[in-house]
């Protein structure tokens, strides 16, 4: 089994903001591979589908603990299902990569952001495959970090993001079929 996460913050305020892009991630996932519809599993702090990819089963998880606690509803998801680092992937938005590109890799540090600190801090490890979403703006911004991600995409931003999703299914079957490897040498 597989769990599959996508970041973001709940709430009607926070749709379509450029820190929600793992969300949409998921989402597209759900979509493509004909997953169930979202529910709100309160015990484990996380809108959750569940459904196969390829011949794997897996669960998708959309945390609603906002993004700087997201370590707790991926704990209890963990625990609960007995999922293991290596079956875990992380989809998650990432100012330091051009937006409408995405960087795979199969562990790493949090790399400034407060999502993957959480999850990292409460998996007590950073050794988790995960696919980073690039939101990093064409221009310098002059704008604080925190209002740009919590932002609305551009039209421009929108179009690009969305070539970004399409290739969510597959990169995400790769990692699943044939390894992390396989999937950076396809797609970063």
């Amino acid at each position: 089994m597989k769990l599959i996460v996508g970041l973001g913050n709940p709430g009607f305020e926070y749709e379509n903001t450029r820190h929600n892009a793992g969300f949409k991630a998921v989402e597209r996932l759900a979509d493509e591979f004909g997953f169930g519809p979202f529910q709100l599993v309160a015990k484990h702090k996380a809108e959750i589908a569940e459904g196969n990819i390829g011949d794997e089963k897996a669960i998708l998880a959309k945390p609603q603990t906002f993004m700087n606690l997201s370590g707790q509803a991926v704990r209890t998801l963990t625990q609960f299902y007995k999922v293991e680092p290596s079956d875990l992937i992380v989809l998650f938005d990432d100012v330091a990569i051009p937006i409408g590109t995405l960087r795979i890799r199969p562990d790493g540090s949090a790399g400034g952001h407060n999502g993957m600190k959480s999850i990292i801090q409460e998996l007590g490890g950073q050794s988790f495959p995960r696919v980073r979403l690039g939101i990093e703006p064409k221009q310098p911004s002059r704008i604080p970090l925190e209002d740009y991600v919590l932002g609305k995409f551009t039209k421009h931003e929108a179009e690009l993001m969305q070539e970004n999703l399409e290739k969510i299914p597959a990169v995400v079957k790769t990692i699943i079929s044939d390894g992390v490897e396989k999937a950076m040498c396809e797609f970063n």
